[in-house]
């Protein structure tokens, strides 16, 4: 087996070769997996208590975003709608669609 790093990489072949010992050291390293398949990387496979923290940390995010937002109104630091658009169209060079 190779050392652990942030990112072990693997062929979907040598992994079934090697699957115990393989999710054993992701149990114990808690780093993720990556399997090639035709030497392209195609699955990551990571233990269930690290998917589960990405879950929360997205959760976090999720709600520091809403806080940020009603922070946002509480101050009055609103846009319309129509600016909102107005702008999001000129920054991604989206021409105005026909009603």
């Amino acid at each position: 087996m190779s050392e652990n790093t942030s990112r072990e990489v693997y062929s979907l072949g040598h992994f079934k070769l090697h699957a115990s010992d393989l999710l054993r050291e992701i149990r114990a390293s808690g780093q993720p997996l990556w399997l090639t398949i035709n030497g392209k990387g195609k699955v990551v496979i990571q233990d269930a208590a690290s998917y589960q923290m990405l879950n929360q940390v997205d959760d976090l995010q999720s709600l520091i975003g809403i806080r940020r937002g009603l922070a946002d109104v509480a101050a009055g630091r609103l846009t319309s709608v129509r600016s909102f658009e107005k702008e999001f169209r000129k920054r991604h060079d989206l021409r105005r669609r026909a009603r």
